[in-house]
């Protein structure tokens, strides 16, 4: 059986199948708004895209946090949308607004996506990847990712983001097959971006669905579950060694356990989740990540520091990597975040 090398990263012995106390810990969006020195990097890039970009810029700011908290992994500052975008769909952020591409919800925008990511869109990524892989200590883990093909294509089909996703719903009812058209060319681009990172230096991918939670089951399998199951088996056909984690936003436990078989070694768990129930029915599987509501990262006091005593308490002795239940918001006093990295650090 392949096994994963020997590694001194916390974070990778947990994927790899030892559980810690303490447990090791990240945050998703930790490079972002919140920080000060981000604010002064996209100050300095100008818009979005140029910070995603500019290779130099990406890693400073994927760093900062690092240099700040001492969290137990990086992930790279990118964003989901550098696939469509590298795949011919124009795409900008307009401020307050979020992204804008120009919707893919017709045979002949399917059909002119281009065959292979553009160079000039993924290269930064991969180069920012290896800058920050070579300022990391060994011991902490960087982690590479992209958007699952169906929240991506979400995004493609309306053109920007919507409440419930009807715009993709509907296309994936009225036309199936220009649907799994649309499904299949982002299976194969998510697959080649991911084993580019892993190439550049990233230790381990996430893959972020984050409107897998607005799916019926069979559409669940047929849109999230089945394409997971591809893209990792395509990885690991490139890299078999390396670890996948997914975060599934919003899915039933029932769904959490249909991705446990995809070959992932851990599933991201949002704050809703029962985590008694994920972790009788999953931990067996799969590590499990997360999932402190990040409402009470900004509340602070005892809000935060019973939460985080619970979560501690209730994945005690199995594999458990430490991270909210979905992004860091803006808004997110420093010294909440200070007292969480103290209290998960904290001997149980």
């Amino acid at each position: 059986m392949n096994r994963a090398p020997e590694t001194r990263s916390p974070f990778l012995r947990v994927l790899d199948g030892t559980p810690l106390d303490p447990p090791p810990f990240w945050m998703m969006r930790q490079a972002g708004r919140y920080l000060p020195e981000y604010r002064a990097v996209r100050a300095q890039a100008g818009d979005f895209l140029t910070l995603c970009y500019t290779p130099k810029l990406a890693a400073e700011v994927t760093l900062q946090p690092i240099r700040r908290y001492g969290f137990d992994a990086a992930i790279i500052f990118s964003d989901i949308l550098v696939v469509p975008h590298a795949l011919g769909v124009p795409l900008i952020f307009e401020a307050g607004e979020g992204p804008r591409l120009a919707p893919v919800a017709d045979a002949a925008a399917v059909a002119a996506l281009k065959d292979r990511l553009d160079p000039d869109k993924v290269n930064p990524v991969y180069e920012a990847i290896a800058m920050v892989r070579a300022a990391l200590a060994p011991e902490t883990a960087l982690i590479g990712f992209c958007g699952a093909p169906w929240t991506v294509a979400t995004y493609m089909v309306a053109g920007h983001g919507t409440d419930d996703q009807a715009p993709a719903r509907l296309l994936a009812l009225r036309d199936e097959g220009l649907f799994q058209t649309l499904i299949d060319r982002l299976v194969e681009a998510s697959i080649v971006h991911l084993a580019s990172q892993v190439a550049a230096g990233a230790d381990a991918v996430q893959i972020f669905d984050t409107w897998a939670g607005v799916l019926d089951p069979a559409s669940f399998e047929r849109w999230c579950a089945e394409p997971l199951r591809r893209i990792v088996a395509g990885l690991k056909a490139l890299h078999p060694h390396v670890r996948v984690i997914a975060f599934p936003k919003g899915a039933t436990l029932e769904a959490l356990e249909r991705l446990a078989g995809t070959g992932i070694s851990a599933i991201g768990l949002d704050w809703s989740a029962d985590r008694a129930a994920a972790r009788s029915r999953l931990s067996g599987r799969v590590a499990l990540q997360g999932n402190l509501d990040p409402l009470r990262l900004i509340a602070g006091g005892a809000a935060l520091e019973e939460e985080v005593a619970r979560i501690r308490e209730d994945f005690a002795g199995a594999r458990h990597i430490f991270n909210l239940g979905h992004g860091i918001r803006p808004e997110t006093p420093l010294e909440h975040v200070e007292k969480l990295v103290a209290a998960v650090r904290r001997a149980r």
